[in-house]
This record gives C-alpha cells, structure tokens and sequence, in this order.
C-alpha cells in the first residue's frame, strides 16, 4: 500500500537533488549535471523537465538556471517537511493506539 508513496518520495527527491544542483552550478546542461549527481542522464532530463514546467528552472543556450521561484521554494523546503514528518508521525500514533 505505501510502495507508491515511497516511490513519489524518492522521485521527489531526485527532483530536490536536481534543483540544489542547477542552483549550486547554474547554468549547468544535462550531461554535466547526470555527472556531479551520478544519475543516468534520461532521470535528469526528465526531472529537468518537470523542474521547468513548475517554473522552477529556465533552459538556456548555456544549460539550465534556476528561477527566483526555486530559490523561494527551495528555502521553504525544511518547513513543509517537518509538517509532513509532524503528520507522519501523528498517524503512526494512532495506528498503534489502534492495535
């Protein structure tokens, strides 16, 4: 029940990983990217992607940066998971008070 969770976490994951990366390298292209990341290039490409449709990144001649909206969302991060981990850990609460 909770392996398509555990996959949705990894995958955002790899997208983080990515954002930090294009911010810590901009502009950085993919290949370049796949290398400082060790990740196959296809994963990079696709996050990229994802990345650029949520206005996070921009692509240019040069490789891809990241926009104000990625540095805003990027600083936001550590909150929203503790909020995840808070709810989290609130369910395991109750699933053992239930048992």
């Amino acid at each position: 029940m909770l392996e398509k969770l555990r996959d949705e976490i990894e995958l955002i994951e790899r997208h983080l990983s990515i954002a930090r990366a294009v911010v810590e390298h901009e502009p950085i292209g993919i290949i370049k990217l796949a290398e400082v990341l060790n990740q196959p290039q296809h994963r990079v490409r696709y996050s990229l992607r994802i990345l650029e449709q949520m206005g996070y990144i921009r692509a240019s001649s040069t490789g891809a940066y990241a926009t104000p909206e990625m540095r805003e969302m990027l600083k936001g991060i550590p909150d929203e998971l503790d909020a995840f981990i808070r709810a989290l850990k609130e369910m395991k609460r109750g699933l053992l008070n239930n048992l």
